[in-house]
């Protein structure tokens, strides 16, 4: 078996005529734990979106952006699909779903060292009554099957694989990669270009995400929080950055320092639903939030690209997630 095939189905042929410019925005879907969030990164060049081993590390459809002589990929890393227990699955599914109304191509994630399971017959089923048209005609995006972590298995196991994704749906495409390795990301970058409209470039060469400074520094915050903690924990923590503010590095408070002269002071609170989580998170003697905040810095200096103080507070919002009202307080 080849390592890409050909178009099952397409609107049209997917080639753009000399000097042709293609533009669009590209879903990443799949249940938890499939390596989405990895494969964005890795088709960005950066690191756009967290990752960790526990599930709906992702809460929100983050934006990377892929720039290319010929086309420009707005990738979207949506939250893991589901079942819901809380209101907040809920609204991460509802979210999943609206946002695959507004994208020209899907890329639906199904990992190669795993069975295909009822996750994934779930969202096929989804993707197969959107894109359901009449007379037998498609509509709505171009669906890509993006086989992931190919490095983890045999390439015979990577076959049999891939003959089982190819009779989940009728895809476009179907392309085995390792976001780990790098093995035929190129590849995928290429496949889902050519998936995407004739339009022109929609960001600067030089951007390659639409999240704000602010945004990506409470999720690597969140990110360095789910390290070494117990499984229902991370469904209960949400960060929120109060505050990015520059000061005098001699410590007048009435001083004026102008952007990037100064010294920077990142001061976020780390939220859970009970006060016994809010001690797993602290640890004896304040051990594992020293831990925390150690790793987190490393990673919010990197982005940022100077060094900063981080301030981090633990609070407790009692059962968060089912209540409205302080969903809409923490972002969600």
């Amino acid at each position: 078996m080849t390592d890409t095939h050909e178009p099952t189905a397409s609107a049209d042929d997917g080639t753009a005529a000399q000097g042709e410019h293609r533009s669009g925005f590209v879903a990443i879907v799949g249940r938890p734990n499939v390596g989405k969030s990895t494969l964005t990164n890795a088709l960005v060049g950066e690191k756009v979106a967290i990752t960790s081993s526990k599930p709906q590390t992702t809460r929100r459809a983050i934006r990377g952006i892929v720039t290319l002589p010929q086309a420009q990929i707005g990738l979207v890393d949506t939250p893991g699909v589901h079942r819901p227990r809380t209101l907040l699955g809920e609204r991460l599914n509802d979210l999943v779903r609206e946002t695959l109304t507004e994208v020209d191509v899907v890329g639906f994630c199904l990992p190669a060292d795993q069975k295909i399971g009822p996750g994934d017959r779930y969202i096929a089923q989804d993707l197969a009554e959107m894109t359901q048209g009449t007379s037998g005609r498609r509509k709505g995006p171009r669906i890509v099957a993006i086989v992931t972590k190919c490095d983890l298995v045999s390439r015979d196991r990577v076959g049999e694989h891939l003959l089982e994704v190819s009779r989940l749906l009728d895809f476009d495409d179907i392309v085995p990669i390792s976001a780990v390795t790098g093995r035929q990301v190129d590849v995928l970058t290429d496949v889902i270009a050519k998936n995407l409209p004739v339009g022109p470039q929609l960001y600067p060469d030089d951007q390659i995400t639409e999240e704000t400074d602010e945004g990506i520094v409470a999720e690597l915050i969140r990110e360095a929080a789910l390290e070494g903690v117990r499984d229902e924990l991370p469904h209960s923590l949400a960060v929120v950055v109060e505050e990015m503010a520059e000061t005098d590095p001699d410590g007048d408070p009435f001083a004026e320092v102008a952007p990037g002269e100064g010294r920077l002071v990142v001061r976020a609170s780390i939220f859970v639903e009970r006060d016994s989580q809010k001690g797993i998170i602290i640890g004896k003697g304040g051990s594992h939030l020293k831990e925390v905040g150690s790793r987190a810095r490393q990673e919010i200096q990197r982005h940022l690209g100077r060094r900063c103080h981080l301030d981090l507070r633990v609070k407790v919002a009692k059962d968060w997630q089912r209540d409205p009202k302080q969903m809409g307080r923490l972002g969600f």
